[in-house]
C-alpha cells in the first residue's frame, strides 16, 4: 500500500512538472517555430486560450458520449487520440492522448492541425469566440 502512494504521488508530480501554463505571445512564438502559418495563429491562441486558458495539462470532464477532451487544445480522445484508460478511439492522430498533457507542445500543435484539415475550425466548440475579429498577433513577434 505504501508502495503504491509512493508511486502515486511520484506519478503526479513528474505530471506538474512536465506541464505548463503558456500565454498568447509564448503559444504563438512556438507554434510560428513549429511551422504553423502567421495568419492562423491569433484563431490558435484564441482556442487555446478558451479551451483550456493555455494549460497543457488539462483533462477536460466527461463529455456527453463519455469522451475527454486533452492539452492545450482539448482534443478530443474518442476521434484523435488513445485515451490512457484503453478505451475504444479512432486515434486519428495515432497517438496516446497523454502525449498531449506535456510541455512539449510538437504533438499538440500537429494533432491539431490534422483536426482543423479533416473538419475546419468549428471542431472546437470555443470557436464562435474566434470566429471574428481577434486582435492582430504581429505584436508577439516584435
Amino acid at each position: 500500500m505504501r508502495a503504491l502512494l509512493v508511486v502515486c504521488v511520484w506519478t503526479l508530480a513528474a505530471q506538474v512538472i512536465l506541464a505548463r501554463t503558456m500565454d498568447r505571445c509564448s503559444l504563438a512564438r512556438e507554434m510560428s517555430n513549429l511551422g504553423i502559418p502567421r495568419d492562423q495563429l491569433d484563431k490558435w491562441t484564441c482556442i487555446a486560450e478558451h479551451e483550456s486558458s493555455y494549460r497543457t495539462e488539462v483533462v477536460g470532464p466527461p463529455n456527453s458520449d463519455g469522451s475527454n477532451d486533452y492539452g492545450i487544445f482539448q482534443i478530443n480522445d474518442l476521434y484523435w487520440c488513445q485515451p490512457p484508460s484503453g478505451k475504444f478511439s479512432h486515434n486519428g492522430c495515432g497517438l496516446s492522448c497523454n502525449d498531449l498533457l506535456t510541455d512539449d507542445i510538437s504533438r499538440s500543435v500537429r494533432c491539431a492541425q490534422t483536426v482543423l484539415g479533416q473538419q475546419g475550425w468549428p471542431a472546437w466548440s470555443t470557436w464562435h469566440f474566434c470566429s471574428g475579429s481577434l486582435p492582430p498577433i504581429d505584436d508577439c513577434f516584435k
